[in-house]
């Protein structure tokens, strides 16, 4: 066994905690994946694993191993993905990133036809309001609603819509505005949308006759998840400005009632983005290209849900 063999051998004991499930998975004898890690270990001068009758443990220098191993052997799986039959069958560990209303409005509900398609990738989906560093954290891409940072690539896969919306129960209670500028005089109670990172509540954007219109109204309850901005509306607490996706469901039921409709701002550009390193993989590949094809689809939904009032502010019709 090569010295390559040797370090897979010595990842699949970690990750089966056996060296009998390991050699299971790699289709060897289990005294041959045993002495691929004794020649590994001496190689190495440092002990690996702490073996007893009863279990194998990781020791701290294998755990470092391992976590570095781990990234060298899934960059050269990626590698080998482009290659040969392995482009019609991606397969390997997946990191995306993305933020929770995407996540949970989005790709969550269409998984099943992704993993239909390609049931050899593992997909890791971090769920997160941050800004990781894609490179620094070995995250092969991610979601974005900018495409600023020039040491990532960046395909635009979409637009998203705007709506503002709140329960009846609410607007029996404090009427419909008419024009943004009426959640400023304490007649309406906003819920605001608040950044975990630094703490501020995201203003309101509106367009008054094609020009941007931003306001900061008050808002005695603010949130940073996506899903509990729903809830707060659903709840009749107040009105709420969120993506378009993450309510029509409940517009369509007549639980939420849109407003502010001739005021609705431009739609919300997103991107994926990913490192260079990453352009030439089949599994990042297929991903961004199932992904360009779920935005598209919802962007024409959406334009069914909201294109009136899109044509009336544009001028192109009522």
């Amino acid at each position: 066994m090569d010295h390559l063999q040797a370090i897979r051998a010595f990842a699949r004991v970690v990750e089966t905690g056996s060296f009998v499930r390991a050699a299971q998975t790699l289709q060897m004898p289990t005294a041959t994946v045993s002495k691929a890690i004794q020649s590994l270990e001496r190689h190495l001068k440092v002990k690996l694993l702490e073996r007893t009758t009863r279990r194998v443990s990781v020791t701290e220098d294998g755990a470092a191993y391992y976590e570095r191993m781990q990234l060298v052997l899934e960059e050269l799986a990626d590698v080998e993905a482009t290659l040969g039959r392995a482009r019609s069958n991606p397969r390997g560990r997946l990191r995306v990133d993305t933020g929770g209303s995407v996540a949970s409005g989005i790709l969550i509900p269409a998984l099943p036809g992704f993993r239909a398609a390609y049931p050899d990738i593992e997909l890791h989906l971090g769920v997160t309001d941050r800004t990781v560093d894609l490179i620094g954290e070995n995250i092969d891409c991610a979601i974005r609603n900018s495409a600023t940072d020039p040491a990532l690539i960046a395909r635009r896969i979409g637009a998203l819509a705007w709506t503002t919306c709140a329960s009846a129960a609410y607007l029996a209670r404090h009427g419909t505005p008419e024009r943004p500028e009426q959640l400023l005089d304490g007649g309406h109670v906003v819920a605001g949308y608040f950044s975990a990172r630094t703490g501020r509540n995201q203003p309101l954007h509106f367009l008054d006759e094609g020009k941007p219109l931003q306001i900061e109204p008050p808002t005695p309850i603010s949130v940073n998840e996506s899903n509990a901005h729903v809830a707060v509306a659903l709840a009749g607490l107040g009105l709420i400005h969120t993506l378009d996706f993450m309510v029509r469901p409940a517009i369509e039921r007549g639980i939420l009632i849109p407003v502010l409709e001739r005021w609705r701002p431009a739609p919300q550009e997103v991107y994926i983005v990913y490192p260079p390193s990453r352009q030439l993989s089949t599994k990042v590949r297929v991903f961004v290209e199932w992904t360009m094809e779920l935005f598209a689809a919802l962007d024409r939904s959406a334009t069914v849900a909201t294109g009136k009032v899109r044509l009336s502010r544009t001028g192109e019709g009522t």
